[in-house]
């Protein structure tokens, strides 16, 4: 007859311990917490790309039909829904925005009330349904 295995012990969240690590609060960006260089443009180049495959999906493109509307090849179609954006400017993300019959305006903008006046202003993709 086999024997039963023992179930997993419960961490202490689950046993209702409060765990006493403290928590540092991010700053809105992970590449800047992460110290990686380039972090706005890397933020720039997700939202874009986040923006890209979301299209890409809703139109039920498969790799291999977005790699030729879009002039890639299928490996780097697959770097990019896999969010490996190294080969990817953020030119060319909005480029490739564009052949799926989409268009990009850029808008400039005041900063809204009560910003913080001494730091740079924010870039922010939207996205219209």
């Amino acid at each position: 007859m086999p024997t039963k295995a023992k179930p997993p012990a419960l961490s202490s969240l689950a046993q209702g311990k409060a765990s006493m690590e403290p928590v540092e609060m991010g700053s809105g960006n992970v590449f800047v917490d992460l110290g990686l260089p380039d972090p706005d443009e890397r933020k720039l180049r997700v939202q874009l790309a986040i923006r890209l495959n979301d299209l890409l999906q809703a139109e039920g493109l498969t790799q291999a039909m977005a790699a030729k509307r879009l002039g890639l090849a299928q490996p780097h179609v697959s770097e990019l829904k896999n969010y490996k954006l190294g080969r990817f400017s953020s030119e060319r993300l909005l480029h490739c925005i564009t052949l799926l019959n989409r268009d990009v305006e850029i808008f400039i903008r005041p900063r809204a009330a009560g910003a913080d006046k001494a730091s740079a202003g924010a870039v922010m993709v939207w996205a219209a349904v």
